[in-house]
């Protein structure tokens, strides 16, 4: 696995998209395995599951803002972290929206939210931020199952299917640009999980199956190329 700087003991993460969940389970997971993080949130000055992680963990875990729907604070997180050299970036900041609503019944505004948040935003942190990763470090995004158009067989929770696959195939087209570098890339579908994203009839616990999302993305560095994997790390079909 690489390390950013040979100097340095410890590889650096950056999550955007932790201030709770998954992504603040992701970051501590990583830190428990002697990472640095850098782990973004919307409201720095919010006390979040990721500030009470940064209480004990130290210089290890770094808070830093980002609203990934609005550009300028991107553009301010570039600057922030100019010169600094990550050997993964994780995008798991995202929406569900009402999931119960039937595609015909969604407004444009919650389409346009939806859309932008778990696709387009993504993908913007992404562009943006690439260049800092090493050249042998794992940039990835948190897709769903649900994102599978091959394993739609069921509807609803349309819409955010729908971003899902946006999400995805617009990392495959981000892919194709980058074919002629050896990064790893990597769209996740973490299971269904408890979470208020997932809700309390979701069949796994945060503490299940974030341990194997984490090995499964440690794996993944060492293998170039896009790929779309569970969380036990099987493909998903697309």
């Amino acid at each position: 696995m690489a390390i950013s700087d040979p100097d340095t003991r410890r590889p650096t993460a950056l999550i955007i998209g932790a201030s709770r969940g998954l992504g603040r389970a992701i970051a501590a997971e990583l830190i428990g395995r002697a990472w640095d993080v850098i782990a973004t949130v919307r409201d720095p000055d919010a006390h979040t599951p990721l500030h009470e992680l940064a209480e004990v963990s130290g210089a290890h875990l770094r808070i830093e803002r980002l609203d990934i729907t609005e550009p300028n604070e991107l553009r301010e997180l570039r600057e922030c972290l100019s010169g600094r050299r990550l050997d993964i970036l994780f995008v798991n900041a995202g929406t569900a929206g009402d999931v119960r609503t039937p595609i015909g019944e969604v407004t444009d505004e919650e389409f346009i939210e939806v859309m932008i948040t778990n696709a387009l935003a993504p993908l913007r942190v992404i562009e943006e931020l690439q260049d800092l990763v090493t050249p042998t470090g794992l940039i990835g995004a948190m897709s769903s199952g649900q994102g599978s158009i091959t394993n739609n067989t069921t509807g609803l929770r349309e819409l955010y299917r729908a971003s899902k696959a946006a999400l995805n195939m617009l990392m495959r087209s981000f892919a194709a640009r980058q074919s002629e570098t050896s990064r790893s890339l990597i769209l996740m579908a973490p299971g269904w999980i408890r979470t208020d994203l997932g809700g309390a009839d979701a069949p796994y616990t945060i503490e299940e199956n974030v341990p194997k999302i984490v090995d499964v993305l440690l794996a993944k560095i060492d293998r170039p190329g896009l790929e779309y994997l569970d969380f036990r790390g099987a493909t998903v079909p697309w």
